[in-house]
């Protein structure tokens, strides 16, 4: 799957939005939304909550997990544990990125949180890197890891099943030439006793 696969299934998590007209109910393939009315909240997809605030029609609404607070125990908690932590939301890099890429007005304290959702990502990056790097060493054939989210499955994606490609590679190289001198010395065995008989 490709990152941008992963982000059109992330589009379609469900927001809050807050329009600023009224309008009946629209009929989508994924579903139907509406009546929408002005100043009261509704539940839509997010790409057309995007598509609504890039033609100024509403507002949207943080998601729960987009605050300061919430946030900062997150980082906290997967700063202090050794291993991945679950996340509030499976699609909380793609969900930021389009909210606070589009409507960061109507996030109170955008930047930092901004901030800190790129400290998460960087810290459970590095955990990521850290257990993919004593997967290789261990010479082991699988791993387990709960509690990724699919754009972090995805960003591994690239490079582990080629290094571990590359690591077979490198071990059944490495059989045949613990077998090859065996297999010299059998035939080498074989020669001499022949010629010991004629």
């Amino acid at each position: 799957m490709d990152p941008y696969e992963v982000e059109f299934i992330g589009e379609n998590r469900i927001i809050s939005v807050i329009p600023n007209f009224s309008y009946d109910k629209i009929y989508l393939i994924c579903g139907e939304f509406g009546p929408f009315r002005a100043g009261l909240p509704i539940n839509v997809p997010l790409w057309l909550a995007m598509m609504l605030k890039q033609k100024q029609k509403c507002r949207i609404v943080p998601p729960d997990w987009m605050e300061l607070d919430t946030l900062e125990n997150i980082k906290e908690e997967e700063k202090r544990s050794r291993f991945f932590t679950k996340m509030p939301n499976e699609h909380y890099m793609v969900e930021a990125k389009l909210i606070l890429g589009t409507a960061s007005e109507d996030v109170p304290n955008a930047a930092e949180i901004k901030t800190i959702i790129k400290d998460i990502w960087d810290i459970r990056m590095s955990k990521l890197r850290t257990s993919m790097d004593a997967l290789m060493k261990s010479g082991g054939g699988y791993g387990r890891l709960d509690h990724l989210t699919m754009m972090e499955i995805n960003s591994a994606k690239p490079l582990l099943p080629s290094a571990m490609d590359y690591l077979l590679q490198i071990q059944k190289k490495a059989q045949q030439r613990v077998q090859q001198p065996s297999a010299l010395n059998t035939s080498t065995f074989s020669q001499s006793g022949s010629s010991q008989n004629t």
